[in-house]
């Protein structure tokens, strides 16, 4: 009597040295290069005096309280924005992906909004609306440059959101708008039910991708002369002509991105095993 063989399980076990090895090598590598950079870059005869201009641990100790004041404007804008941008993107998305000739003023509006703030570079639209609109002097609106300057962030942000929203209600397949309008919803219930719930959940990462690239624009603020963390950096070296300030400010910056890019990375490629399992 043939004994059943013991069914084999898919791929191997992964040993120490195919999990750790190649990570080794990569962080050897990094390293390797950095330390023939630093060598280089201190072996430069101007090295000191650059050093003393760029990276004075003094000068960045003394306006870093400032600076990460001005920082916390960067940070509040920039969940304001989120939050805006979330909801308005997918308004415009809505409104573009309509049919019937009832809902035509929409996508036309949806469509030229779209364009026209895709169009444009937000510095522009920051000095734009911040310094063009408070001189207007128009009654019951802010005067705040840093109201308007937030607002072109949002209103350029929401142009390309829209766009990455409507590409996820596009890959909903037909079928589902079928089956959902055989049951008798009308099409602002096939989008609120049957669309959406899957357009968002497969544009989440490149929707974080966005918000990482709004986080460093936020930036762009300081040319209206609000007090981020850029714009206290730049006071301070203009009253001591010592640019360590600046180093200051990227530092914060980089605190904030590089989580936020590597958590992007992290839930797109959950996302990829997601699609790969649910894949026929």
């Amino acid at each position: 009597m043939n004994k059943k063989r013991p069914a084999r399980t898919a791929g191997r076990k992964l040993t120490f040295k195919d999990r750790y090895l190649p990570v080794i090598l990569s962080a050897v590598t990094v390293t390797v290069v950095f330390l023939l950079l630093q060598r280089a870059v201190v072996r430069a005869e101007q090295w000191p005096r650059i050093k003393a201009q760029f990276f004075s641990i003094a000068a960045i100790a003394e306006v870093f309280p400032s600076v990460l004041k001005g920082f916390g404007i960067n940070m509040l804008v920039w969940i304001t924005a989120l939050a805006a941008i979330a909801v308005w993107a997918l308004t415009l998305a809505v409104f573009r992906s309509l049919s019937g000739p009832w809902f035509a003023p929409l996508r036309v509006f949806a469509i030229v909004y779209i364009d026209f703030f895709r169009g444009l570079p937000s510095l522009l639209l920051v000095l734009l609306f911040g310094f063009g609109i408070p001189a207007l002097r128009l009654s019951g609106l802010p005067k705040s440059s840093l109201f308007w300057g937030a607002l072109a962030i949002i209103a350029s942000y929401a142009a390309y959101a829209a766009e990455v929203y409507r590409s996820g209600i596009d890959a909903v397949h037909e079928d589902q708008r079928i089956a959902a309008k055989a049951l008798g919803l009308n099409q602002w219930q096939v989008l609120h039910y049957a669309i959406l719930p899957q357009a968002i959940r497969n544009v989440v990462p490149s929707l974080l991708n966005l918000a990482v690239a709004l986080q460093k624009d936020v930036a762009l603020l300081s040319v209206l002369g609000v007090r981020d963390a850029v714009r206290e950096a730049q006071i301070y070296t203009a009253r001591t002509f010592n640019y360590s300030s600046l180093i200051a400010a990227a530092l914060l910056f980089l605190a904030a991105t590089i989580p936020m890019a590597r958590f992007a990375d992290y839930v797109t490629q959950k996302d990829r095993k997601r699609r790969l399992r649910i894949a026929p």
